[in-house]
C-alpha cells in the first residue's frame, strides 16, 4: 500500500510544496513542531533513509541543504535543525526545523497554523529556495 507521502507525490493529496525536483520533493509538515517546519523526501518510496541507493540519498541530502537555506532565510531562525524519525510514516524523509531554542527541536508539541498560513509560508520558502 502506498505511504502517505507518495500519494502526495502522486497528486492525490495535497500539500503545501515548497521545492521539487526529478527525485525529490519538499512540503510543509502538516503538523509542525515549529513555524516553517519542512518535510524532504525521495519521490521513490523507500521506508528507511539508509536503503536509499547512494546516488539518491545523496541527492535528497543536497536538496534538503538548498531548502533548509530557503526555511533559514524566511523564518528567521539561529538554526536549520535536521531530524530523520521515519517511525511515522513508511517513507525516509528528511525534518528541517527552524530553530531559536533547544524546546524548538521537540517532537511533543506543535504549533497550529491555518491552511491560510501554511500556504502563504510555502510560498515564501519556494521563493527562497535557489
Amino acid at each position: 500500500m502506498a505511504s502517505i507521502f507518495s500519494k502526495i507525490v502522486a497528486g492525490e493529496i495535497p500539500c503545501h510544496r515548497v521545492a521539487e525536483t526529478d527525485h525529490c520533493l519538499a512540503f510543509l509538515d502538516i503538523n509542525p513542531v515549529v513555524r516553517g517546519h519542512v518535510l524532504c523526501i525521495p519521490k521513490k518510496e523507500v521506508d528507511n533513509l539508509f536503503d536509499l541507493d547512494p546516488q539518491l540519498y545523496d541527492e535528497l541530502m543536497r536538496f534538503a541543504r538548498r531548502v533548509a537555506k530557503g526555511v533559514s532565510a524566511v523564518c528567521l531562525c539561529k538554526k536549520v535543525g535536521v531530524a530523520v524519525v521515519g517511525l511515522d510514516v513508511p517513507h525516509a524523509h528528511v525534518h528541517l526545523l527552524p530553530l531559536n531554542e533547544p524546546s524548538d527541536f521537540s517532537f511533543s508539541h506543535h504549533v497550529s497554523m491555518t491552511p491560510e498560513e501554511l500556504a502563504r509560508l510555502a510560498a515564501d520558502i519556494a521563493a527562497a529556495v535557489e
